[in-house]
């Protein structure tokens, strides 16, 4: 918005380095810990392996996620679009404090999970998807994201909310995730409703969610047979879903 001056300026025309505009548009980052290198034994007894996102994975991904988002079912269409954009916006440094866990099995990418730091307290769930219909793979993910938030960030609150049927009952109805008081609280993924892990709700209950639902945890004594045999991340030709 372009005013007149109040008072005579000496100089009426500014350049500007926009890395100076940047400082401005980016937030400064906390300091937030890495996701460490860790394996679960599946159902159906494949080691789902899980490791974070790194930047050469970006490429590799977001061709991925171009056919998920023209998937028209079980809502893959809206989040294959909105986890787009969520790899793309850490690249272009427009996401506060993202986290990103990738799920593999002998190399395959089958599992991804991300979420974001709110605040010190505060952790946000952005979104978790499986392209293996074996196993419970969106259960582990969406477990290691909550166990990351609640054990690593040592928030107070995690909020979630599900876009799919399937992602409701896997999280929302199975760790019995009451909900916050609507429109009061609205997630930031299209306003929807609150779903909310406190530090209390996790250490009393939900901290054993995937042993007393798949009879597995997560192992972060990761073998070198696993680590070898995920060295190189491969992507699904067509998505399995």
């Amino acid at each position: 918005m372009k005013l007149p001056l109040p008072i005579t300026a000496s100089v009426e025309e500014m350049k500007i380095d926009v890395g100076e505009i940047e400082g401005l548009l980016q937030g400064y980052p906390m300091d937030m810990p890495q996701w460490p290198e860790s394996s679960v034994v599946l159902r159906d007894g494949r080691t789902l392996y899980l490791r974070a996102m790194r930047d050469d994975d970006i490429d590799v991904l977001l061709p991925f996620m171009e056919k998920v988002m023209k998937i028209d079912k079980d809502f893959y269409d809206i989040v294959g679009v909105r986890v787009y954009g969520e790899i793309l916006a850490v690249r272009r440094k427009r996401l506060k404090d993202p986290f990103t866990i990738l799920g593999l099995i002998d190399g395959e990418f089958v599992g991804f999970a991300n979420g974001r730091a709110w605040s010190q307290d505060l952790a946000i769930s952005l979104h978790t998807m499986a392209f293996s219909r074996r196993g419970r793979v969106g259960w582990a993910m969406y477990y290691a994201k909550t166990y990351y938030a609640m054990e690593l960030l040592k928030a107070k609150e995690w909020w979630s909310t599900f876009e799919s049927y399937n992602g409701w009952r896997m999280a929302g109805l199975a760790m019995a995730q009451p909900t916050k008081m609507w429109p009061e609280y609205q997630h930031e993924l299209g306003g929807a409703k609150v779903y909310v892990v406190t530090q209390e709700s996790w250490q009393r209950q939900i901290k054993n969610h995937l042993v007393s639902m798949m009879s597995t945890d997560l192992n972060f004594e990761v073998t070198d047979e696993v680590r070898k045999a995920n060295e190189v991340m491969r992507v699904q030709e067509t998505p399995e879903i």
